[in-house]
């Protein structure tokens, strides 16, 4: 359905006659059309120089990461390199929410023939700025939804689950934005305990580090209300030039995270083991539904070594010595879990 509401702000042209008669209608037009001018101008200017301050600050913020870096490697005094990284970051979110305020006012501005065919921006934005209203699913729902994502997008999944730099994931995230999401963490968890139930721990730790980036920007995002796409770039900004205590609290997460991996892959592989033990007792129990294997370390040590010798006369003798009450409980069992089969051998012989 179309939404006609967009044109009904579009202000009057300047060809309807609708002033009163002693007005002079043209000179009316004229101030008209030169006020809405001087407002056009006055918000060309504001952009203007908005553009200037985002690409002055975005330079600087570069060459500032540059020189961090390079003192990172020269072991000297980071202090003044990471207040100017902090505050210029701290300048790049402020000019990020002025941009979606631009963005709003410009949008209730009312149209006009002045207007009406002028581009905004230059560029295209992808409006990420508040996050996205989420739908009520149901489990059935999630399941199919997650599933249909792996399936999608894997190979973009183990390609950022393999990165290794920073930069590398924020320039990845920022070029696959359908990414930033709460099914990429759940791909890379799920991925972490397979990778630990094969006994790959070491790549099982460089995937988790990935996905406790993720799961970090997801609670950015939940902490400022804003899309997660939208903060990528500041959690990746703030990770490298953390404090002590930020970073402490990402590595004691990662830490975490890592020793649950290890839990919940042992708890799997037990109950793995314990799942093919059960199939293989099954699968071996006797007509009678007993397990041979049970039974046998039941059996008394006389009879138990009748059935490892598979000598059927030291067997009768052996029956001879017990009481005939537990000879007959034990010759039981032993049909029927498999141990012995009655008239075996006359089936042979016919």
């Amino acid at each position: 359905m179309v939404d006609y509401s967009k044109w009904k702000d579009i202000e009057i042209s300047d060809d309807e006659d609708d002033t009163h008669p002693n007005v002079d209608t043209p000179s009316l037009f004229k101030w008209r059309h030169e006020a809405r001018i001087e407002k056009m101008n006055e918000m060309e200017k504001e952009k203007a120089k908005f553009l200037k301050d985002k690409n002055e600050v975005l330079a600087k913020l570069k060459e500032a990461k540059i020189k961090y870096e390079q003192a990172q490697k020269d072991a000297t005094d980071l202090s003044d390199l990471k207040k100017q990284l902090e505050e210029l970051e701290a300048k790049k979110i402020e000019l990020e929410d002025l941009e979606e305020q631009m963005k709003k006012k410009e949008k209730l501005m009312p149209w006009n023939v002045d207007t009406i065919s002028q581009p905004g921006f230059s560029k295209t934005v992808v409006n990420v700025g508040q996050p996205k209203k989420q739908v009520e699913l149901t489990d059935e729902e999630k399941e199919i939804k997650t599933r249909e994502f792996f399936k999608k997008h894997e190979k973009n999944l183990k390609e950022y689950g393999m990165l290794q730099k920073y930069d590398d994931s924020k320039r990845f995230l920022q070029e696959n934005p359908d990414l930033v999401c709460e099914e990429t963490a759940n791909y890379l968890v799920i991925w972490c305990i397979n990778l630990e139930m094969e006994e790959k721990t070491s790549l099982m730790e460089h995937v988790a580090h990935q996905c406790i980036c993720m799961q970090f920007i997801l609670e950015l995002s939940r902490h400022l209300n804003r899309d997660p796409r939208s903060c990528v770039s500041s959690f990746f900004s703030r990770i490298q030039i953390a404090d002590v205590e930020y970073r402490k609290g990402f590595e004691d997460e990662l830490k975490s995270f890592k020793e649950r991996i290890q839990r919940r892959a042992k708890e799997k592989m037990e109950a793995a083991v314990a799942e093919a033990e059960e199939e293989e007792r099954k699968n071996r129990l006797g007509p009678g539904g007993l397990d041979p294997v049970e039974v046998f370390e039941s059996l008394p040590q006389v009879l138990k070594e009748c059935f490892e010798t598979q000598n059927i006369e030291l067997l009768q003798q052996a029956i001879s010595t017990l009481r005939e009450e537990d000879a007959r409980y034990h010759m039981k069992r032993c049909v029927d879990s498999g141990l012995w089969v009655p008239d075996a051998n006359s089936g042979k012989k016919e």
